[in-house]
């Protein structure tokens, strides 16, 4: 495995190790889970409900135990229209690729214990895609417009990333147009910023810091006046379990959700350009607080509760392209494999695969337009010639 493929294991199984770890706390406060768990959460855990079947209102999803949600057949959904379309992706990618497989692509759900359309499992954000762009035949550079406000663009997008390693202003400018058939406003600023951030942590020898200070070089709005608020808190917390309530203090001025996670403000999840999602800068804060470890930048996303698991996503994803695959715990990559029934090292070969056929057609359209300057006489004259 050379650096490139270790890299994009590491981004995408240390995305799937979050989410199956943050999958049993989501929802809850820190309180909560740790009495519910009688401590901080450490490894895999069963349900925080052990009525999953019955009990809402997460009925009927099996979280914990090991199960992948949503964040992740989403992120491998996107791998598959990568490795179909073999080039950088659009908005028009989403309409022709990503909703033919919601809607008829079956396939192991971890949560349901069962092969269902993928359809069946995501959230009703997600479910968007397929009212808007199937059923609706909306322009997808605009189907995002009018889809409540969340990370569901954000949370899947850390292939963008991959296939831009090293250049988080490409990631970010095709990252915000894929969003755009799924998000709007803040929602789709933070798919821009998250893939960015990806994108630089590809990059060997970057560090936690810098993945952060890339972010705020793109980042607009409240979505870059939250990352800020969070990494200048992240400065004080040297270990996240006892810095929790001070990220969240740090986010809470920015979050439209509010307080009750379950129980969200009646203005939350509106577009506005002084707002953001919490999820990605309480990921870069843990990333920060962490200094870059994969185990406890995820642990700490998942002991903050609300929406653990896709905190834990992009929190895992940033470290485990930081540090390879072999920063990511092995025994939990082998027991989320064996408790969702799926190998989640095999997405990032693959995306590694596509990514050098990419960049080859990227090195010949750059070829191809230095000869059109050149011959307009405006390229650059090279050093030595007059």
């Amino acid at each position: 495995m050379d650096l490139l493929e270790d890299k994009a294991t590491g981004a995408l199984a240390g995305a799937a190790v979050g989410d199956a770890l943050g999958g049993a706390a989501e929802g809850n406060t820190p309180e909560a889970i740790q009495e519910r768990y009688d401590g901080f959460i450490t490894g895999i855990v069963g349900p925080f409900l052990p009525d999953w079947q019955t009990a809402r209102p997460i009925a009927p999803y099996h979280k914990g135990d090991g199960h992948v949600t949503d964040d992740t057949l989403m992120t491998n959904a996107l791998v598959d229209v990568y490795a179909t379309v073999r080039d950088h992706l659009d908005a028009y990618s989403v309409a022709d690729h990503l909703v033919p497989l919601l809607i008829g692509d079956k396939r192991w759900i971890p949560e349901l214990e069962s092969e269902a359309l993928l359809l069946h499992r995501i959230f009703l954000a997600e479910k968007w895609l397929v009212a808007r762009l199937h059923y609706g035949h909306i322009d997808p550079r605009e189907a995002g417009v009018g889809n409540i406000v969340n990370c569901g663009a954000t949370m899947y997008v850390a292939p963008i990333g991959i296939v831009n390693a090293g250049a988080p202003e490409a990631a970010y400018a095709e990252a915000i147009d894929v969003a755009g058939a799924h998000q709007s406003s803040y929602g789709r600023e933070a798919a821009g910023v998250y893939a960015a951030a990806v994108a630089a942590a590809m990059r060997p020898g970057t560090t936690p810091s810098q993945v952060v200070d890339v972010a705020l070089g793109l980042a607009k709005d409240g979505t870059r006046d939250a990352i800020d608020a969070v990494a200048n808190a992240a400065a004080s917390v040297t270990d996240w379990r006892g810095g929790l309530a001070t990220l969240r203090a740090a986010v809470e001025p920015f979050d439209t959700v509010g307080p009750h996670y379950r129980a969200p403000a009646r203005d939350a999840r509106i577009p506005s350009r002084t707002k953001s999602i919490e999820e990605l800068p309480i990921a870069l804060g843990m990333l920060l607080a962490a200094d870059g470890d994969y185990s406890e930048s995820v642990l700490g996303a998942v002991n903050y509760g609300r929406d653990s698991d896709s905190i834990a996503v992009m929190a895992g994803s940033i470290a485990g392209a930081l540090s390879g695959l072999a920063g990511v715990p092995r025994h939990w990559i082998e027991d989320i494999n064996t408790g969702s029934r799926m190998d989640i090292t095999a997405s990032g070969p693959t995306m590694a695969t596509v990514a050098r056929e990419v960049w080859a057609k990227d090195q010949a359209r750059v070829e191809a337009r230095r000869d059109t300057l050149e011959a307009l006489g405006a390229a650059p004259v090279p050093s030595g010639r007059n």
